[in-house]
């Protein structure tokens, strides 16, 4: 034994308790169960050692103080030995943890992982985290190592065969780490490489080398693998699962359109950044990390659409970027291309990322039959200019140019246009003129009919694609044609009366609804109005076959469209499948709250109701729900509220929990359900308007904690609603909550300073060009604002001083612009900069 090791040893043993016996890790080679790191942050390592005392074990920790080892803590623990006493940056990057393997069978340990807090050691692992083998190290993902170390553990299955889990903390869990598979799984695929050459016959390996090499990314490799695993006739560990593990790896090298999508589902997860996005398998573990701030589903070629940094990119499964974020949107592909907008404008991307259009354009629709349509914009610009529409192929070019006043997409190769006031054309994919129509309006075909107008303003009727009148204009709105019916209304007022006809004009449901919605697989969804008097208040669905007749009552508030023998429909609290019979599905479960359901690959539920997002299985048991507690520091976290007292008004309000006075606890959470709008109202009366609520952690800081409490409120039948938007800014340790003043010294003009710096970028930034001339006065003194870590922020409310469509304007001012008349010694300033 080295002399140091002596030394430590011996420095060890005078705290043990009389009785107690340090203990021995024997491999790799025996060794003292003493380990130096450090733990608390302060660079002076502390020392740790397991000892076992009347049959017990223990972890004991010392600390040096001023020259003098100290105990600091002991910890029970449990098992009969110690297999692993290491220290790595786990839970949060450059902070050591203490890893201690606990032997509890002849290959089996029990993992704690130690945090150092003020109250003592804390174990983050589960009780149930056990392992064979253990790796730790800090292996790098998508951009590279991040200073926390990932966990692999080797759990034993059978013979010397393993599954392997390579997992890192995040948001308080340990969970799969995808990203750094491709680095650590060829050191799986070695040894079942090994394994295979020494056992060719044992089907186990063969099993997990392929799983191995699908993990690393070797997918040819893994698919001779599977093969090999599934020609024994007993396979393990069953045909069924051998046949999925292949499916996914043919998935991964796109052998079949239908296989190229990953099971994975967007999942949002509350955060103290705010909402972000990651992705969940189908066992509802976070198979990619939540660090986005928008999720799509994942599509048909195995790209979704995912936002970061206030732009918009694609990521493939493993959560490469196949297209960085650099773009405003993307739309879903269609026919192997997708929209997407940048500063310039609109372009047409494909699946690799690359830009086909040689120009930007002010507006690119959806590829459709082969075509695109496009406009440009000429004479000017916005209101002012005159657009003209054209097509563009699916290599970007423009193979019709733009002429046309209006522009339909493309179906079955044909294609309705306007050329000019009275004069509509039916043409073909290359431009040709099929047909001639000399009406104010000719709508889109369908079932080679189409709704037109005589006159400007006039009834509607249909014509055939010749242009000879098939139905006489009658119809105060003519819907398309779909599979023999048309949606039309007679109405001649606010008072809606929809009906349906045949292609011979006949009514098939006399007009007599609020609402008719064509739900596809020939079934309608017929709207009663809730209150005849006021039919903008909204409908009671029924549904009903293609002939009209009903196949259930009116009680449906909302419903979706038939796919798969299957609809979502919305009734009271409750949200469920209906079949095509009009009646719940049997084997689906009824979900709790007002929403849509959809079935998505795999069998899963997606469940989006009382606008929060879960996935379920088919027996209703609950995979993945987003959060309602938001995790700050020990002992604060943020518990999420409800109160939904009405079909139309929801809120989900905050709860602040940790603080050390109760009654200040109480007050400030009375205040955050007030600012929430959390008020009395009336659950059995239809309301005439509609109020959601929510809110999210702007900032999180030392001791301050910012809330942002949103809401919007729309009046039924208006234009749009309106939004509001609160900052409640908290000091945990003294529960006040501050106002803009408190931000500044005491006297000081900080009304007259600020009323000048925005004015200034109001004159000299192009950004608010939208203000309206004359209408900022300057800021108050209770003016609504924020604070980040760097800088503080002011925003008006919409129509304040500029239009709806601004939104809140925002103007950002760095503290080192005003540093002068801050507070530094206020409580304020020293919440989040100690």
């Amino acid at each position: 034994m080295p002399a140091d090791e002596m030394q430590v040893t011996s420095l060890v043993s005078g705290f043990l308790p009389k009785g107690a016996e340090l203990m021995t890790i024997e491999k790799p080679a025996a060794q003292p169960a003493i380990h130096s790191a450090d733990l608390t942050g302060d660079g002076i390592p502390e020392i740790a050692a397991v000892y076992r005392l009347n049959g017990e074990m223990y972890l004991l920790v010392l600390t040096c103080r001023d020259g003098v080892w100290q105990k600091a803590a002991t910890v029970k623990g449990t098992g009969y030995g110690v297999t692993l006493l290491s220290s790595a940056p786990v839970l949060r990057a450059g902070l050591n943890n203490l890893l201690v393997g606990w032997q509890i069978g002849s290959i089996w340990s029990k993992l704690s992982v130690y945090e150092w807090t003020p109250e003592g050691l804390k174990d983050a692992a589960p009780a149930d985290m056990s392992y064979s083998y253990i790796e730790a190290e800090d292996m790098p993902g998508l951009t590279g190592r991040d200073g926390k170390a990932e966990v692999a553990l080797w759990i034993h299955d059978t013979g010397e065969a393993y599954r392997v889990q390579v997992l890192r903390w995040s948001r308080g869990a340990f969970v799969p780490a995808p990203d750094v598979y491709p680095y650590y799984f060829p050191r799986v695929v070695r040894y079942y490489e090994a394994m295979t050459r020494q056992h060719p016959d044992y089907t186990f390996y063969w099993y997990y080398l392929a799983d191995a090499q699908y993990r690393a990314g070797l997918l040819e490799a893994a698919l001779v693998s599977v093969r090999k695993a599934l020609s024994f006739p007993n396979p393990y560990p069953s045909r069924e699962k051998l046949l999925e593990l292949r499916l996914n790896i043919l998935n991964g090298l796109g052998r079949s359109p239908q296989a190229r999508v990953p099971a994975l589902y967007p999942a949002s997860l509350k955060t103290t950044s705010g909402l972000k996005w990651g992705y969940i398998d189908p066992e509802g573990r976070l198979a990619i990390r939540p660090v986005y701030e928008d999720a799509a589903d994942f599509q048909q070629n195995g790209l979704a659409v995912v936002g970061r940094g206030g732009k918009f990119g694609l990521i493939d499964r493993w959560a490469h970027f196949v297209v960085p974020p650099v773009y405003n949107s993307i739309n879903p592909f269609s026919e192997r291309r997708a929209v997407v907008i940048d500063s310039e404008g609109f372009k047409l991307i494909d699946e690799k990322g690359k830009v086909l259009t040689g120009r930007a354009y002010p507006f690119i629709a959806n590829m459709e039959n082969g075509r695109a349509v496009f406009y440009v914009t000429e004479g000017g610009s916005g209101d002012t200019g005159t657009s003209r529409y054209g097509y563009l192929d699916a290599q970007g070019r423009e193979v019709i140019p733009a002429q046309y006043e209006e522009a339909n997409d493309f179906s079955d190769d044909r294609a309705v246009v306007k050329i000019r006031d009275g004069d509509y054309a039916l043409i073909a994919p290359d431009g040709r003129k099929l047909a001639s129509y000399p009406y104010a309006y000719v709508g889109p075909h369908g079932d080679d009919l189409l709704a037109f107008q005589q006159t400007s303003g006039g009834k509607y009727g249909y014509i055939d694609e010749r242009g000879k009148v098939v139905i006489a204009p009658s119809f105060t709105v003519g819907l398309p044609f779909h599979d023999g019916r048309a949606v039309v209304s007679t109405s001649e007022d606010y008072k809606w009366t929809y009906g349906v006809i045949d292609k011979a004009g006949r009514y098939v449901i006399k007009p007599a609804y609020n609402d008719i919605r064509d739900l596809g697989e020939k079934r309608f969804a017929l709207g009663r109005a809730i209150d005849p008097e006021q039919p903008f208040l909204g409908s009671v669905y029924a549904i009903a076959d293609w002939n009209g007749a009903l196949l259930s009552d009116f009680q449906y508030d909302e419903v979706s469209d038939f796919k798969d023998g299957l609809a979502s429909v919305a009734e009271a609290e409750q949200t469920y499948f209906i079949d095509r019979s009009g009646k719940p599905a049997p084997g689906y479960p009824k979900v709790e709250g007002s929403g849509t359901l959809t079935l998505e690959r795999g069998g899963l539920i997606k469940a989006y109701t009382d606008r929060r997002l879960a996935y379920l299985n088919r027996a209703g048991k609950v995979i993945w729900r987003q959060n309602t507690v938001i995790p700050l520091r020990p002992p604060y976290l943020v518990r999420e509220g409800k109160y939904k007292p009405n079909r139309d008004y929801l809120v989900y309000y905050p709860q602040v929990e940790g603080l050390k006075d109760e009654t200040v606890q109480r007050s400030v959470n009375d205040r955050l359900k007030e600012w929430s709008q959390v008020k009395p109202v009336p659950g059995d009366v239809k309301l005439d308007y509609s109020y959601s609520g929510d809110f999210e952690v702007a900032f999180f800081k030392d001791k301050l904690l910012e809330l942002e409490l949103t809401g919007y409120k729309y009046p039924f039948g208006a234009a749009h609603g309106m939004p509001s938007k609160t900052y409640s800014i908290l000091n945990l340790e003294t529960g006040r909550m501050y106002a803009l003043k408190d931000l500044f010294k005491p006297g000081s003009d900080y009304v007259r300073i600020l009323s000048a710096i925005v004015g200034r970028q109001i004159k000299e930034d192009p950004q608010y060009a939208y203000v309206f001339p004359d209408s900022y006065k300057g800021i108050k003194p209770d003016q609504p604002f924020f604070v980040t870590e760097n800088a503080l922020h002011l925003y008006f409310f919409p129509y304040e001083i500029g239009p709806y469509a601004a939104g809140f304007p925002t103007f950002t001012i760095p503290f080192a612009r005003i540093g002068a008349i801050i507070d530094r010694e206020g409580q304020f300033w020293k919440a989040f900069h100690a």
